[in-house]
């Protein structure tokens, strides 16, 4: 397994950046062509509502992003430090249930629809946003 990770501070012209190394190691991980716009704008939603919740509540603190492939899978999660205590979970989120208002305001709907497989882990000290999408297991030379 190789795991790329990036931080970049609550900028919105770093999600640019981001989108564009994920794109990149997810065509070198062997996410199929078709798939790669799906993983840029899951990525850039998720790294656009990390950059408005830093700048609202704690702008000098930096965004990371891990980019990871395993078991078949490309993988990217972003991790925030704003605190979200409107929901305490341990466990990710049950996307399925949450309010029309919850996941306009954040994206988050809009993400469950880009990524092949989604998990919301929102706490006091931040939210994570896991999404993956299917890639060939070893990938492609390049």
């Amino acid at each position: 397994m190789a795991t790329v990770e990036l931080t970049f501070s609550a900028l919105p012209a770093h999600v640019r950046t981001a989108r564009l190394v994920a794109t990149a190691i997810a065509r070198r991980t062997g996410v199929e062509e078709s798939l790669l716009d799906e993983v840029r704008l899951a990525v850039g939603e998720a790294c656009s509502r990390a950059v408005e919740a830093h700048r609202a509540h704690c702008p000098g603190e930096p965004i990371r992003i891990e980019l990871s492939d395993d078991s078949g899978r490309f993988e990217v999660t972003v991790s925030d430090q704003a605190p979200s205590d409107e929901h305490e979970h341990d466990r990710p989120l049950d996307l399925s249930m949450l309010s029309d208002s919850y996941t306009s305001g954040f994206g988050i709907a809009v993400i469950a629809g880009l990524a092949d497989d989604v998990e919301v882990f929102p706490s006091p000290k931040g939210m994570r946003i896991r999404m993956s999408w299917p890639a060939s297991a070893n990938g492609r030379a390049g």
